[in-house]
């Protein structure tokens, strides 16, 4: 299971708009609003594909529990920036490990409390942070396609910015309603009336600051729509296997 370099690393050999250079394995990108089901859905796409699996949403997670832990201010994008060039970040690429560590912690659970999604965005939005993570993916996404043959890559910009060229791009997306009850349930074990309402500010509040620096509302050209708001959980893992088996074939 290969380890994430800190993100000082240089930008590894990828594809670009334009450009000629192809990353060594088969690419699934998947970009999505919080709660369309993406980051399970990749998982276990990722599992039936004996694929690598990354997931970008992680990173800015433990950046945001990094600075936390640290004492930086979150509203200082400077300071946040700084952080982000020392972060010791490891990622695993591996689907049923996907462990995350911060230099000897163990973050995977930690990075997933309502304080960090609810801090999350300040960090995300800064965009010197964002091109630090960018080739720190970059750098993970070539490592895992070339050790499995391929990766399953999920985020909010791996569309059109960390993967553009790969060769299944797919914006997962569902209904405001159906991603609401889904991430209700999964944080609270309910999707009640007061639940959902617990839940709204955290969901739709990410996405509004998340969509000035990224677009994942609406399919960019070349990017597959799959809409997952009556599909149940098997249902989108299988839609998305449909789109991939068709790019492969």
């Amino acid at each position: 299971m290969p380890d994430a370099a800190p993100p000082t690393v240089s930008p590894l050999t990828t594809s670009a708009p334009g450009g000629d250079e192809a990353f060594p394995g088969f690419v699934v990108a998947i970009d999505g609003p919080s709660g369309s089901g993406k980051s399970s859905v990749s998982k276990q796409v990722a599992r039936e594909l004996g694929y690598g699996f990354l997931d970008t949403g992680a990173m800015y997670r433990s950046l945001t529990w990094w600075c936390l832990d640290t004492g930086v201010d979150l509203d200082d994008a400077d300071a946040v920036t700084a952080a982000a060039r020392e972060l010791p970040l490891h990622i695993g690429t591996d689907p049923d490990d996907p462990t995350v560590t911060v230099g000897d912690t163990d973050v995977t659970a930690g990075i997933r409390e309502s304080r960090i999604s609810e801090q999350v965005s300040k960090v995300a939005v800064v965009i010197p942070v964002r091109e630090l993570l960018r080739d720190q993916q970059r750098r993970l996404i070539a490592d895992a396609s070339g050790e499995r043959g391929g990766v399953v890559a999920e985020g909010r910009d791996i569309t059109t910015v960390v993967a553009p060229d790969a060769p299944v791009r797919i914006l997962l997306t569902a209904s405001e309603e159906a991603r609401l009850a889904r991430r209700s349930t999964e944080l609270h074990g309910a999707a009640d009336a007061g639940s959902v309402a617990a839940t709204r500010a955290q969901v739709l509040g990410r996405d509004a600051a998340d969509s000035t620096v990224s677009q994942f509302s609406v399919a960019a050209d070349g990017v597959t729509t799959v809409d997952t708001s009556d599909l149940d959980f098997a249902g989108s893992v299988a839609a998305v296997l449909q789109v991939v088996a068709a790019a492969r074939a």
